[in-house]
C-alpha cells in the first residue's frame, strides 16, 4: 500500500482529510500456517488548523484504518499557524525520532519528508521546511512532528510570557 494512500469516506465525516501514513502486516506462525494481523497509522485533519494522529490494530487492513480514524478524530488538536505557515522554527521529540520544522515564504510549498507530510497537509500548513533528523519510524516521525506544532505559539502568547 502507498505510503499516502487516501480513502474518503461519505459517512457525515466529510469535513476532515484522512491519510493512511503506513500499513504494518504482522505475521504471527499457528499450527495451520501464518496468521496476519495489521496495524495502521492515520492522519486526520481539517486543512484548517486543527489535526490528530491515530494508531489502529486489526486482523483486516479496512478495520485498522477505521479505528486509526476514530482514534485519530478523538485526539484532535489546533494548531497555530500565521496564514499558511507556521509562527517560528520549533524542533518536536518522540522516542528516537527528532523533527526541524521552519516557516517558509508564501509559494514556497512543503519541503518535508516522510510521516512529516501528511501531518502538516492535515493541519493546513503550505508553506514550511522541515528535516527529520532522528528516526525513520514512520510512527515516531509522525508523533514527533505533532509535538512540534503542539510546541508552537503565536507572537501575542510569546510576548505576554515575557512581560
Amino acid at each position: 500500500m502507498s505510503a499516502e494512500a487516501r480513502f474518503s469516506r461519505n459517512e457525515g465525516q466529510s469535513e476532515f482529510d484522512e491519510r493512511v501514513v503506513f500499513v504494518n502486516r504482522c505475521a504471527k506462525v499457528v499450527k495451520g500456517g501464518r496468521r496476519f494481523s495489521f496495524s495502521a497509522v492515520v492522519v486526520v485533519g481539517d486543512r484548517d488548523g486543527r489535526v490528530g494522529f491515530g494508531f489502529g490494530k486489526a486482523n483486516e487492513v479496512a478495520d485498522a484504518i477505521r479505528k486509526g480514524g476514530d482514534s485519530a478524530k478523538k485526539e484532535m488538536m489546533r494548531v497555530k499557524l500565521v496564514g499558511k505557515t507556521i509562527p517560528h522554527e520549533v524542533t518536536g521529540i518522540c522516542d528516537g525520532g527528532r523533527v526541524l520544522l521552519k516557516p517558509a515564504p508564501d509559494g514556497t510549498g512543503l519541503i518535508v519528508g516522510g510521516g512529516m507530510r501528511p501531518v502538516l497537509e492535515a493541519a493546513g500548513v503550505r508553506d514550511a521546511i522541515g528535516k527529520s533528523l532522528g528516526s525513520k519510524n514512520r510512527l515516531n516521525v509522525v508523533k514527533a512532528t505533532v509535538d512540534a506544532l503542539n510546541k508552537l505559539r503565536s507572537a501575542e502568547e510569546i510576548a505576554s510570557a515575557r512581560a
